[in-house]
């Protein structure tokens, strides 16, 4: 079931996150967040962006949620998606439909270019981008670096129609 984020929830987030900053560079992050971070986003982000948890038997299987794309004014009808599941549960479907639930709650409200960043190569994250109409709009090299090597970034640009 989806459902719309709690601050109970930030626990779970926090233990999904927190597996993809040990192992991978899905994200880009080098230490390990806290509970209190992510009660701190969830408070700060659904004052204005949807969040979603996909739940099955009151266990959290993975988030998704839009946030700003950037703070400066001239950004404020562009955000950006994130989408995370508990490494169980990957390649599922799962994320499709938290995807689905974040864009169709985007599109009720005054928003205009979705964007998703991507630590290439990640060709899971890319179809799933791609299923929803995102084209690829940059590509930066060794931008990132994480866990002793350079990490590409590329950005996926999905433009609402109005």
């Amino acid at each position: 079931m989806i459902r719309k984020v709690t601050l109970q929830d930030a626990a779970t987030i926090t233990n999904i996150y927190n597996y993809y900053v040990r192992t991978s560079v899905a994200t880009l992050e080098e230490q390990e967040v806290s509970e209190e971070y992510f009660k701190d986003e969830i408070k700060n982000i659904t004052k204005k962006f949807p969040w979603f948890v996909y739940e099955v038997n009151n266990q959290i299987l993975g988030f998704a949620n839009a946030s700003a794309w950037k703070t400066r004014s001239g950004y404020k009808k562009s955000v950006q998606l994130m989408v995370y599941l508990n490494p169980d549960t990957t390649s599922k479907g799962i994320g499709s439909l938290l995807y689905d639930a974040v864009i169709s709650k985007l599109k009720e409200l005054d928003v205009h270019v979705l964007m998703g960043g991507i630590s290439l190569p990640n060709e899971a994250s890319v179809k799933l981008h791609e299923k929803f109409g995102f084209k690829k709009a940059a590509h930066f090299k060794e931008i990132g670096y994480k866990f002793n090597k350079w990490v590409d970034v590329g950005y996926w640009q999905l433009i609402l129609k109005k």
